[in-house]
């Protein structure tokens, strides 16, 4: 249930299992690092192993990229973005003026069919010439020949602010569920509720987010009242410890993708 909308999201954006892997890979060894020490010192390598079930040789590798801050080399992994970037790319590919050449489907190098084999071998070419025409990556001319058009392979267009703030989304959410989960006998929850009805008429959809629009917008504008007359003044802000508070309010509808 968790990595349904998420995955839909990856698909999306072009990301495969083989990427999405590496990052949770990644993630596991950081979270096992940073969360699970002891005397507050971080996780040593061998806990990190035993926890996530890698290779201390896996784990020394994600704690140094994780130490030099950097990411995973994903690039590599995904077939149409390895096509694509070698057409870009590869001197047989380009011609004089930096620019990739336009292709002949068949024939031997420079044809999208060589292309697809050199930097693609995984998928047959024509399955492969499909689907980057289907997202708007390649387009065929006049007499059979392609032209390449995108650098990357992203099925759905997708604004970059837009997928970092949706990340963040679903991360407070994750938060707050992971320390409900987990918090100690006594202590509060965090607030996380839902109303929500498996009986409503779809013809009233609409009339729902109108009402969710205007009621809960009302909300959160009583909510950032309150938050601002409780926030520290910047000239306090070394005085007292500060912590980030906030709630989120989302539309549940289950028809729709």
């Amino acid at each position: 249930m968790l990595l349904s909308p998420l995955v839909r999201i990856l698909l999306r954006s072009g990301v495969t299992w083989k990427e999405t892997a590496e990052v949770c890979k990644t993630t596991f060894v950081e979270v096992a690092t940073d969360d699970y020490g002891l005397h507050g010192r971080p996780t040593n390598i061998s806990r990190v192993a035993i926890m996530t079930g890698l290779g201390r040789r896996d784990v020394s590798r994600l704690r140094k990229l994780l130490a030099d801050e950097q990411p995973p080399d994903l690039q590599s992994m995904n077939s149409a973005t390895r096509l694509l970037t070698g057409w870009h790319l590869d001197p047989a590919y380009v011609a004089a003026s930096g620019q990739p050449r336009d292709l002949d489907f068949e024939g031997d190098e420079p044809s999208f069919s060589a292309l697809a084999r050199k930097h693609a071998a995984d998928t047959a070419p024509i399955t492969m010439l499909r689907e980057l025409v289907r997202v708007g990556a390649v387009e065929e001319l006049d007499q059979g020949r392609m032209r390449v058009l995108k650098r990357y392979y992203m099925p759905l267009a997708m604004d970059d602010g837009a997928v970092l703030r949706a990340g963040s989304v679903l991360q407070d959410i994750g938060n707050t569920i992971d320390y409900n989960l987990v918090r100690k006998a006594g202590e509060p929850t965090r607030f996380e509720g839902r109303a929500t009805s498996a009986r409503v008429r779809h013809a009233d959809a609409l009339k729902f987010r109108a009402f969710i629009e205007d009621a809960g917008q009302e909300f959160l504008e009583h909510v950032d009242q309150w938050l601002v007359r409780h926030e520290a003044a910047d000239e306090e802000s070394g005085k007292y410890k500060t912590v980030r508070l906030g709630i989120g309010i989302y539309q549940i509808q289950d028809d729709e993708r």
